[in-house]
């Protein structure tokens, strides 16, 4: 039987964000932090795995398979940021053509330095994959 290993923490975010050594990565973080709270409207909680997540919703796919989930959230990791998108909103095409220097993978963004990248866009992004969750979650209500 499938076990989620992905789940909140009791850890302090502020604590879990001072531990990261290098100061621009911190800065860099508390600027994704603050802006992703001021997006979502949701408190900062700390995942394992260091993700740090905004909201939280449950899913439960056709195979049975069920678990929980953050709204949208980051991970300050050695090489960058990764950034925990929702896929299948529409338009992201176009938003991730103006957002700058990054990579794209299944759900998940990359991004080596916040410099690289405009934040108006990356606010863009996650208002579409935060707004796109909670509809559906709605649409399941």
């Amino acid at each position: 039987m499938y076990e989620q290993k992905t789940l909140p923490t009791e850890i302090s975010v502020l604590d879990f964000l001072e531990g990261i050594e290098n100061k621009k990565k911190r800065q860099e973080a508390y600027t994704l932090l603050n802006l992703i709270r001021d997006i979502t409207g949701e408190e900062a909680v700390l995942w394992k795995g260091n993700i740090i997540g905004f909201g939280e919703y449950s899913y439960r796919y056709a195979s049975g398979h069920s678990g929980r989930s953050f709204l949208f959230g980051f991970s300050p990791r050695k090489s960058g940021f990764s950034l925990y998108t929702a896929t299948g909103e529409s338009g992201i095409e176009e938003r991730l053509y103006r957002l700058g220097r990054h990579r794209m993978g299944k759900a998940c963004l990359y991004v080596n330095h916040l410099d690289d990248i405009d934040l108006v866009v990356l606010g863009e992004i996650i208002t579409a994959s935060v707004t796109f969750l909670r509809e559906q979650i709605d649409r399941k209500a």
